[in-house]
């Protein structure tokens, strides 16, 4: 349910969600849903760690790899290409800005911003674990009461209605804590 508020909340979202082609392979992940009905109640804040860290369109994809705890993100064509550092810092320094969201929409499955059951490669190249991405796990924990979905789940009515109901209630306790 979208309330009828002339108030668009500011919401961080994986760029690529937008149409915006900035995945490895120049193509986006458009989202007509969230562009179209989100779109109109949400002022999105559209991101992409990849870009950010100067990795480029098109550019050689990325997995995490090691252990699940504290895995690294390395490319998968590309020998000795590891981009862990340059990400989790990007992310610490995006969480230092401080921009004033109150929820984030994340691309599932992606190694930088899945939420979570983002494959973990062990040295043979075999899936062996799952974790989340590393910006998503950065931005989730810098801010762990805030609001976050990855975009498969938005399209179960009961998923969406819950996600845009907290980023309302969590807008509104920044606002009260502004006072």
């Amino acid at each position: 349910m979208i309330r009828g508020s002339h108030e668009r909340i500011l919401v961080g979202i994986s760029s690529c969600l937008l149409g915006q082609p900035v995945r490895y392979d120049g193509g986006h992940k458009r989202d007509g849903y969230l562009i179209e009905v989100l779109g109109k109640h949400f002022e999105f804040l559209p991101l992409c760690p990849e870009v950010a860290i100067g990795m480029g369109i098109p550019r050689p994809p990325i997995r995490l790899t090691g252990d699940p705890s504290r895995p690294r993100a390395v490319g998968v064509q590309v020998d000795g290409l590891d981009v862990t550092d340059k990400l989790i810092e990007y992310a610490h320094s995006v969480m230092a800005s401080r921009p004033r969201i109150s929820g984030y929409i994340f691309k599932q499955g992606s190694p930088t911003c899945g939420m979570a059951q983002v494959a973990v490669y062990n040295e043979r190249g075999e899936s062996h674990a799952t974790s989340s991405g590393l910006y998503a796990g950065v931005v989730m924990g810098a801010l762990p009461s805030m609001p976050v979905a990855e975009e498969g789940r938005l399209t179960d009515a009961a998923l969406r209605d819950k996600f845009v109901e907290q980023v309302y209630s969590y807008h509104n306790r920044q606002r009260s804590n502004d006072r």
